[in-house]
C-alpha cells in the first residue's frame, strides 16, 4: 500500500518510495510496478502525475484525479508556480548556502534516442553533450539547446568519517536542502555534480566509489535524494495548498548513523521558505585550477 499524504475530490499525493518509477518506461521493461497503476489500484479510480521523480528519489508526488485539473497543474510547474523542497545527502562540504545558475540542455535516455524522440514524445532534441562528458552517442543531430537552470541550497549538516576515498584519508559528506527554481530533467543531480557535490547513491551523476561506502558501512542502497515539500495554489478552490513528507525510513537511517538526526527532524519541521527573490551567491562551474579554494572532498 502506497502511504496517502494528501486527498480530497480533485487531488491526491503520496509518498513515493525510492526505487518505484512513476509509471511505465521503456527504459525498465521488464518493472511490472509504478506508482500510476498502484495508486490506480489503490484508490480505484484513474489518475495522472502533475510532475515526476526520479525512480531513486522519495518523497511528495502529486496526481490529479482528472484530466483537466491536471492540465492546470502541469500549468502551475510549467510557470515555476510550485515550491518544491528537497533533502539529499552529498559527497563533499558545500558552501553555507548558495545558488547555482547553470543552463542544461535535454538529456535524451539511449531508449529514447533510438526511438528518435524524447520522454512522452515532448522532447524533441537529441540527448546532449555534457560538458563533462566528451562523447556524443546521438551522432550528428541538431545542437542542443541550453535551458536556464536555478537551484537554491543551504547546507544543514557536515560530517568527516575516517575512511579513505579518493586520494583523501578521510571522507567528506553533507546534508543539503534544495529549492530547484526550474524543473529541467535531472536538475537537481547535475546540478551537484556541476558543483563537485554529488549525491550520494546516484549511479549516473555521482561517484561509484563513494556510493559503495554508503553501502558497505550503512547497506544503503538507493540514491539519497528526498522531495519533502511541494506548497501551491489548489489548481480548483485557489486556496494554499502545502504537502510535506519526512525523509522515508531509509534516508533517515542512514542520516542518523551521521548523527544528523536532530537536524533532519528540525528541517522536517519547518514550514517557512526562502523567497521568490534569493539572497545567495551564484555559484557558476567549479574549477580548481581558477578557484583554489574549492572543497573537493
Amino acid at each position: 500500500m502506497l502511504d496517502i499524504l494528501y486527498r480530497d475530490d480533485w487531488l491526491v499525493a503520496i509518498h513515493k518510495p525510492s526505487g518505484l518509477l512513476v509509471h511505465r518506461s521503456p527504459i525498465a521493461a521488464h518493472e511490472e510496478r509504478f506508482a500510476v497503476q498502484l495508486l490506480r489500484d489503490q484508490i480505484g479510480r484513474r489518475v495522472y502525475p502533475a510532475h515526476r521523480l526520479d525512480r531513486g528519489t522519495s518523497g511528495v508526488l502529486l496526481f490529479a484525479l482528472d484530466r483537466e485539473v491536471a492540465r492546470t497543474l502541469a500549468q502551475h510547474f510549467e510557470s515555476q508556480a510550485v515550491d518544491k523542497r528537497y533533502l539529499a545527502i552529498v559527497r563533499g562540504h558545500p558552501p553555507e548556502h548558495g545558488l547555482i545558475d547553470h543552463a542544461l540542455v535535454r538529456r535524451l535516455d539511449p531508449v529514447e534516442l533510438s526511438r528518435g524522440k524524447g520522454a512522452g514524445a515532448r522532447d524533441t532534441l537529441p540527448e546532449d553533450l555534457d560538458e563533462d562528458d566528451p562523447t556524443n552517442a546521438a551522432g550528428p543531430v541538431m545542437a542542443p539547446v541550453a535551458q536556464p537552470a536555478l537551484t537554491r541550497f543551504r547546507r544543514l549538516a557536515t560530517v568527516e568519517l575516517p575512511h579513505a576515498v579518493d586520494r583523501y584519508p578521510t571522507s567528506r559528506y553533507a546534508l543539503v536542502e534544495l529549492f530547484p527554481e526550474t524543473g529541467r530533467r535531472h536538475q537537481l543531480r547535475r546540478h551537484l555534480k556541476h558543483i563537485a557535490h554529488p549525491i550520494i547513491g546516484d549511479a549516473t551523476y555521482g561517484k561509484g566509489r563513494h556510493n559503495r561506502l554508503f553501502q558497505e558501512l550503512f547497506g544503503c542502497h538507493r540514491m539519497l535524494l528526498a522531495c519533502t515539500r511541494l506548497a501551491l495554489a489548489h489548481p480548483v478552490t485557489n486556496t494554499a495548498l502545502e504537502i510535506v513528507a519526512p525523509p522515508a525510513q531509509d534516508f533517515a537511517t542512514v542520516a542518523c548513523a551521521l548523527g544528523w538526526g536532530a537536524v533532519l527532524a528540525s528541517a522536517a519541521a519547518q514550514a517557512g521558505t526562502f523567497g521568490a527573490q534569493s539572497p545567495f551567491p551564484v555559484l557558476r562551474r567549479l574549477d580548481a585550477a581558477n578557484d583554489p579554494t574549492r572543497l573537493s572532498r
